[in-house]
């Protein structure tokens, strides 16, 4: 991580009173939006904002959970002294880390049945990750039924279209890869998996293992003299 990416500014504009954090990387910013900012993306930055229509202590307890969750995840937090607080509350794994393992175990596969394993936990049609997330859509979509302003029925309808047409799309495409890698039962011609053993056919025997040896680190060069220490 840069190191820029360590720091975030957490205080009121001064000309517009708006509660404004600032810095940090993508990782900084999820922890910001779980604290309930908002962000706001420009062409240069990205920065957060806290909701509208919060009172004045409402906004001041958000900017302090933020405060707490940043710099117990190691962030250096710069705010006004109002949201400086010393708890550090215990953190957790979201549930994103569990997708984003899959990702994991797809790049360390080396046959396509791994491949094809990993792929089932987004496919599989009743618990799979793809159809849990078209249910969050059509609940959000129900929950914007009647909600009560003129563009939450459009909210609705656009939100069901997205789970049937682009989330079902999605879903049939990945659902054809992974079948079509679990009926291949092939190892990835790209990639193996070290046994550390020596096969029969090896004349070289005291060999540890036929892989070849990783690429050796060329020493630092010597640091130059200064000239005007030279004679």
């Amino acid at each position: 991580m840069p190191l820029a990416d360590r720091f975030l500014d957490i205080r009121r504009d001064p000309h517009s009173d708006e509660l404004l954090a600032r810095g940090g990387g993508p990782a900084a910013h999820s922890i910001l939006q779980r604290a309930g900012f908002v962000a706001v993306v420009r062409l240069h930055e990205t920065y957060h904002r806290a909701p509208t229509g919060l009172a004045e202590r409402d906004e001041s307890r958000l900017a302090t959970t933020a405060v707490a969750r940043l710099r117990a995840a190691g962030y250096h937090v710069d705010c006004h002294e109002d949201f400086d607080t010393d708890s550090r509350p215990a953190s957790y794994l979201p549930l994103g880390s569990s997708v984003a393992h899959l990702a994991e175990r797809i790049r360390g596969a080396v046959t396509t049945d791994e491949a094809a394993d990993a792929l089932t936990e987004l496919t599989a049609a009743h618990d799979g990750i793809l159809a849990a997330l078209q249910k969050v859509l059509i609940a959000t979509a129900d929950f914007h039924d009647g909600l009560g302003e003129a563009s939450d029925p459009y909210t609705a309808r656009r939100l069901r279209y997205l789970a049937d047409e682009y989330l079902g799309v999605i879903g049939s495409d990945l659902a054809h890869t992974r079948n079509a890698l679990a009926d291949r039962h092939a190892p990835h011609p790209g990639r193996s998996t070290c046994t550390e053993e020596v096969v029969a056919t090896e004349r070289e025997r005291s060999a540890v293992c036929a892989c070849p040896p990783p690429p050796r680190k060329l020493p630092a060069p010597p640091l130059a003299v200064a000239a005007g220490l030279r004679r």
